[in-house]
């Protein structure tokens, strides 16, 4: 039976609950660590929130406007476990008819403006504060996200069905089959920790087409670290990497971490 991203990451938050999945610093050095089950919570916050505060149903249009991040992580898992189309927004090209749209701070106004129905304002405060100045018709993600439950059941889901718009629809079969095949490409196995360096406002097309630097790493077991970080700055990051045990290393932001002495394995 096919598989869909919402069964994959129910098979790792079932196995492995408690160990790290997502290590998170951002510029000035904060870290945030949430193991699966604490980044569940918020998925399963998120999914409630769509579900009983917007009415999303499966095949609604969900625009993430947001940069590569835990939170953005987790608006991709949520949209997965009910059904919805994932969009990922290069700027502030928001598709048209989307249902929900998740903005960060620079674009909440061009999300207001895409004709969305429901808009969501995201402050990515590693906190969790609620975004400042939120404009009328928007609503703070994270007060919002915190009056639902931590439990959400995900529908009976259709694996053949959209689950993620970029360059082509794909449905979740083939997210979850090219999942697979990048983790066996990387050879990943749940003793890896993949390294996703990042820039100031990396987007979520550098998971990939069909995001398989998320799922693949979901797939295997495997925990993500995501860094900030560029060429200027490459002994912190070595040094941070090797401190967080990363075994591997996608650099999006072409840091060249992986070409330095004792750094991880590069990933392509």
């Amino acid at each position: 039976m096919s598989q869909t991203p919402a069964q994959l990451w129910r098979d790792l938050v079932a196995t492995a609950p408690a160990r790290p999945f997502v290590t998170s610093y951002d510029a000035s050095g904060g870290r945030v660590e949430l193991s699966p089950a604490t980044l569940d919570n918020w998925v399963s916050k998120t999914a409630n929130l769509m579900v009983d505060g917007f009415g999303t149903q499966p095949d609604d249009r969900v625009a993430i406007a947001l940069p590569l991040h835990w939170q953005s992580l987790v608006w991709l898992l949520s949209a997965w476990s009910v059904g919805a189309v994932a969009v990922p927004v290069d700027g502030d090209a928001f598709p048209e008819g989307a249902q929900v749209a998740v903005a960060d701070a620079g674009r909440l106004e061009a999300a207001l403006g895409s004709g969305a129905e429901e808009v969501v304002g995201a402050s990515l405060h590693p906190l969790g504060l609620p975004l400042r100045d939120l404009p009328p018709m928007a609503l703070d993600y994270t007060t919002e996200a915190r009056a639902h439950g931590d439990r959400f059941s995900p529908y009976a889901l259709d694996a053949d069905a959209a689950a993620y718009a970029t360059t082509r629809e794909w449905t979740g079969a083939e997210l979850a089959a090219a999942a697979r095949r990048r983790a066996e490409e990387w050879a990943l196995t749940a003793r890896d920790r993949v390294a996703i360096v990042l820039g100031p406002a990396t987007p979520l097309a550098a998971l990939g087409d069909d995001a398989s630097a998320l799922l693949a790493p979901v797939a295997a077991g495997a925990p993500v670290i995501l860094a900030e970080g560029g060429p200027d700055d490459v002994p912190e990051l070595v040094s941070r990497l090797k401190m967080e045990g990363a075994t591997a290393v996608l650099d999006p932001a072409g840091s060249g971490v992986a070409a330095a002495d004792e750094g991880p394995r590069a990933l392509a």
